[in-house]
């Protein structure tokens, strides 16, 4: 029986060294606006995490929609008329399905109302 217990604690030592699995949905988010200015983040969900930095709304959001950018909607809200366009655009995987995503916006404000809190950054 010694013989065996060797090899069971040397498979549970490997068991305990397998790698984490990966986040099932992961993105990397970018913002390029009219100013020039370009903003990047990363986004996990599932669970939360990454530089965004509200990471738990924007994960909620996408939960709302099962990942698809195209229907997240916020809050009605009221935004100026200024046209400073934003093109914002979405890489990486929903629950394991790839996502690419791009869009633009007339402003910043119309960014965040439309797209509920994800593309603020």
């Amino acid at each position: 029986m010694a013989f065996f217990e060797p090899i069971g604690a040397c498979v549970l030592a490997l068991a305990c060294m397998a790698p984490a699995q990966p986040a099932e949905s992961t993105f990397q988010l970018t913002s390029h606006h009219s100013n020039g200015r370009i903003g990047t983040v990363s986004l996990t969900c599932q669970p939360t995490g990454g530089s965004h930095p509200d990471r738990g709304d924007a994960c909620a959001s996408l939960s709302k929609v099962d990942g698809k950018f195209g229907r997240l909607r916020g809050e009605p809200r009221s935004c100026t008329l200024e046209y400073a366009p934003i093109d914002v655009s979405a890489v990486g995987k929903w629950r394991g399905d790839p996502v690419i995503f791009r869009t633009s916006y007339a402003n910043p404000c119309v960014a965040d109302a439309d797209s509920d809190g994800v593309f603020t950054f």
